[in-house]
């Protein structure tokens, strides 16, 4: 499950996503983690809902393709201030890019992963990273083997220069795709490389000192997550729908997974921008 850990000093609340303030004369309220996360979802649709030509759209509208209700939307909406017009909805662009600059989103970010394994490998030639503004620029291990190889247009260093190598991609993001046992040490050597965001794929707990965000990704977890919602829904192993998830015509439901606006139909695939994280 992603989880995200807070060291001392921290509040309930995130003061931005990108975890700073704009040093503007805008300061943002206080934004919680919750709405955060949600944040990325509109985000997402109304990426999509962009590159499908649509301007305009309603708080009900954009709220049933994220899948939240129209009141928990507006007010998610209104941490970032004044957005749509009474009776009119919203502007698709003008609102994607406020929350972009909201995320932290138009500074730019530059990723490098630590741990050229079957992971790190599918993580680095994912293009979709890049598409929304993460473009991978490292990858590192300490096997021989790896270092000097390459994926797409990034060939894996040795993990020993990993701060020289941060400072001249002029990295913003580390991530941490190496087994368990070497997690703790890998958050050391982004942190002292001068990273302040980590996302790991470790499942372990590890430390990291005030001033650094960290966030976990436990695929398994989600895998176990994913097997509760699919018993609770009434399915049976084999993937087939019991009687309790049938329509009155005897049919499955569309699957949710579908992002639902007016206009072309959206589906994540993995040359969009909604595809998988990990390509398959």
């Amino acid at each position: 499950m992603t989880q995200q850990h807070r060291t001392r000093g921290t509040t309930p609340a995130v003061a931005a996503a990108s975890g700073d303030r704009s040093s503007g004369d805008q300061t943002q309220r206080d934004i919680p983690q919750a709405t955060v996360t949600r944040l990325a979802s509109y985000l997402r649709v109304l990426e999509a809902m962009a590159d499908s030509g649509i301007a305009i759209v309603s708080s009900g509208e954009l709220a049933d393709a994220s899948g939240v209700g129209s009141a928990k939307l507006r007010k998610d909406l209104s941490f970032l201030g004044p957005n749509g017009v009474r009776g009119v909805g919203y502007d698709v662009r003008r609102l994607r890019a406020r929350i972009e600059s909201a995320l932290g989103l138009e500074r730019g970010h530059r990723v490098v992963i630590v741990g050229a394994g079957n992971l790190g490998r599918a993580l680095a030639g994912y293009g979709g990273f890049a598409g929304r503004g993460f473009p991978v620029v490292g990858l590192f291990d300490t096997d021989p083997a790896l270092v000097g190889t390459a994926v797409g247009a990034v060939t894996v260093r040795h993990l020993d220069v990993l701060a020289a190598s941060c400072a001249e991609f002029e990295a913003t993001i580390g991530v941490v795709a190496t087994p368990d046992s070497a997690a703790q040490i890998v958050c050391d050597a982004l942190v002292a490389a001068g990273l302040r965001r980590i996302m790991s794929f470790s499942p372990v707990q590890v430390e990291v000192p005030g001033g650094v965000e960290l966030r976990v990704v436990d695929l398994a977890a989600e895998l176990q997550v994913l097997s509760f919602h699919g018993i609770r829904n009434g399915h049976h192993e084999d993937g087939a729908a019991t009687a309790s998830s049938l329509d009155d015509a005897g049919t499955a439901p569309a699957s949710s997974s579908r992002v639902r606006f007016p206009g072309p139909a959206v589906s994540p695939s993995p040359v969009s921008r909604n595809g998988s994280v990990i390509a398959p």
